[in-house]
């Protein structure tokens, strides 16, 4: 197998295009589209599911003109089927008692709504191979298709539309069995690609020290290598240095300036980060430095590159991201979320792709179909880490990780790190660097952070009204309640109030949502009122207010809504929080927050949190 020598070597030479990126002026067949459930009363609670999508994966009936006799090769009578059925019956032990027996355990000769599930069902033991057998015989919608890969999961664990785990104990989460990689023979490959510029390696031990101090900037790890000024201090090649010219960056953000060259020297990394700093370009662009090393992909091979977010929004954020500058090089660029055909993303694989972006539950839905295989990859992200953990992922993203070699390159990236996850990070990276910029967990000194004290919630919408505007004039407004309810409730009021507004929230199917997105991002709205499906992964340049109508649940949640603004170096975000003389507790954590970060706090909201103070004494 010869390599491409797309690293140092290889970079200017033309290859011969094998895929067609842009694909096909015709746009691809659309076989299912997930059912809206709009008209679906939502209920009273915080949408704290973040983006819990109803879609119709049972409906059974549509399998039932596709089965013809299976295993039958003539026809048979119907009369005779249904008297042979009958003394068989007759003939046999009668049933068990009606609560002893589960509906999954039924026999095959009981009456099934979909008999290609029952069939399935009763050969599980071979069910992958059924369910790609399945697949290739012509299946044209997504309930089949859902009907083949549920039959496959029989007995395992299950996923929503959002890739949560249906299961309350997560031990009895099954996992996919990990590949002995000592019984496979991988081709070697080449992590470091980077070479220090002389203007780098000439500063002195001091000058690092002051450089990191400026950027705020701590590490820890083995020969850790020094922060760089400039993307030409990175060594990439000219097709990419044009890319990213093309995307309008300047000069490496901080965690850039020193994720770049540890990144691209081979290590393993924890990348800690405020929201909005610019991870995403810290791992892609070494990602595609890396690709290009290696040798094109094989039929049934890849992808190289494997990135996985917790949720749909974030993982569509960095596909568009990845896609930008994979474009130079023609590289294949796939997103596998739930909410989306499943068909399609299976058939997209199946075609080869050299970066594959996933929320972990889809992924190991078609790893389980054989829809890719991990056997290339060799660069691993796990971005948004401490959320995948925190929504039950830790068994998902360890079958993952089980499937790929463990001398691969993997990066950890996250805006916070509790000590637990950072246990659980070291346990599958090999000694990595640690990265952290600023505190851990803190606000985005970019952003001007302004807390308006009411005496009751009552007193929020009048201040939005009056205030409103005036944020409009400057940019895009992006407001956060806690309650689907409550969304539903601002965006009627604003709307008759004349505004441009929209809502999002876990009630509306991906497609409303994407589309609702896309809206807001072209100017369509210049209002989004949104539960904290948007605080994550939500990266739109034109958002330069967020107001936080309800205060989040805890900190964290508070420092990545407000981090929707201020993106990548944006010194304009301005994020307002309203909160009551009830929320006095949250007023301390929030006065600590500001003060750590450099805001001003007011006097108003200093007295509320002495309130708290003054009362546990």
């Amino acid at each position: 197998m010869s390599k491409r020598k797309f690293g140092f070597e290889g970079f200017g030479i033309n290859r011969q295009q094998t895929y067609n990126f842009e694909r096909s002026q015709q746009p691809p067949q659309r076989l299912f589209t997930p059912s809206h459930s709009s008209s679906r009363p939502h209920d009273h609670y915080e949408d704290t599911d973040v983006d819990d999508i109803d879609f119709d994966e049972n409906n059974d009936n549509s399998n039932n003109d596709n089965i013809s006799d299976v295993g039958n090769t003539e026809e048979v009578d119907p009369l005779d089927a249904f008297m042979e059925g009958i003394h068989k019956e007759m003939s046999e032990a009668p049933p068990p008692k009606p609560k002893e027996k589960l509906d999954k355990y039924r026999d095959d000769d009981e009456e099934e709504d979909d008999p290609m599930e029952s069939y399935l069902r009763a050969k599980k033991d071979v069910g992958l191979t059924l369910a790609s057998d399945a697949l290739h015989a012509g299946y044209d919608s997504d309930e089949e298709v859902y009907a083949a890969a549920k039959a496959v999961d029989a007995g395992q664990i299950e996923y929503d539309s959002d890739d949560n785990p249906l299961v309350v104990d997560k031990r009895k989460i099954e996992p996919i069995v990990a590949l002995d990689h000592s019984e496979i023979d991988y081709e070697a490959f080449n992590k470091d690609f980077y070479e220090e510029k002389p203007s780098i390696s000439g500063m002195s031990e001091q000058d690092v020290a002051d450089y990191r101090k400026n950027l705020s900037i701590r590490v820890s790890g083995f020969d850790v290598p020094r922060p760089v000024k400039t993307f030409d201090d990175c060594g990439f090649p000219p097709p990419l240095m044009s890319a990213i010219a093309k995307q309008g960056y300047e000069k490496p953000t901080n965690v850039q300036c020193q994720a770049l060259p540890v990144v691209l020297s081979g290590n393993d990394v924890i990348g800690i980060a405020k929201t909005g700093s610019g991870k995403t370009a810290a791992f892609v662009l070494p990602m595609i430095v890396h690709i290009m090393d290696q040798p094109e992909l094989g039929k049934g091979e890849g992808p190289i590159g494997v990135i996985c977010a917790p949720t749909r929004e974030l993982a569509h954020q960095i596909y568009l991201e990845a896609r930008k500058f994979a474009k130079p090089y023609g590289l294949r660029v796939s997103a596998v979320y739930g909410g989306m055909s499943k068909l399609d993303q299976f058939k997209e694989l199946k075609a080869g792709a050299e970066i594959v972006i996933a929320t972990p539950g889809r992924l190991i839905d078609l790893l389980k179909m054989k829809a890719l295989t991990m056997k290339r990859a060799t660069y691993l992200v796990l971005d948004e880490a401490d959320r995948m953990f925190d929504l039950g992922f830790e068994p998902q993203i360890r079958s993952i990780v089980g499937q790929i070699r463990p001398d691969r390159q993997t990066l950890l990236f996250s805006a916070t790190m509790p000590r637990k996850v950072e246990k659980l990070a070291r346990e599958i990276l090999s000694d990595p660097v640690r990265v952290a910029v600023g505190e851990v967990g803190m606000a985005n000194e970019d952003i001007t952070q302004i807390v308006e004290v009411l005496p009751s919630d009552g007193e929020k919408l009048p201040w939005l009204l009056d205030k409103l505007q005036g944020m409009i004039d400057e940019g895009d407004v992006l407001v956060f309640a806690s309650k689907k309810a409550s969304v539903d409730e601002l965006e009627s009021q604003l709307a008759q109030k004349g505004f441009k507004v929209a809502a999002l929230h876990g009630d509306k199917d991906q497609a409303s949502r994407m589309e609702i997105l896309q809206k807001f991002k072209t100017g369509t709205y210049h209002v989004l009122i949104a539960t904290d499906v948007a605080a994550r992964g939500l990266d739109i340049k034109s958002i330069k207010s967020v107001v936080n109508f309800d205060i989040a649940k805890d900190m964290d949640m508070h420092v990545h809504r407000i981090g929707r603004t201020g993106r990548a170096g944006d010194k304009d975000g301005t994020a307002y929080t309203l909160i009551t003389h009830k929320e006095a507790r949250f007023a301390g954590e929030l006065v600590n927050s500001m003060l750590a970060a450099g805001q001003n706090v007011s006097m108003e909201l200093m007295d509320l949190a002495m309130k708290v103070l003054s009362l546990s004494f």
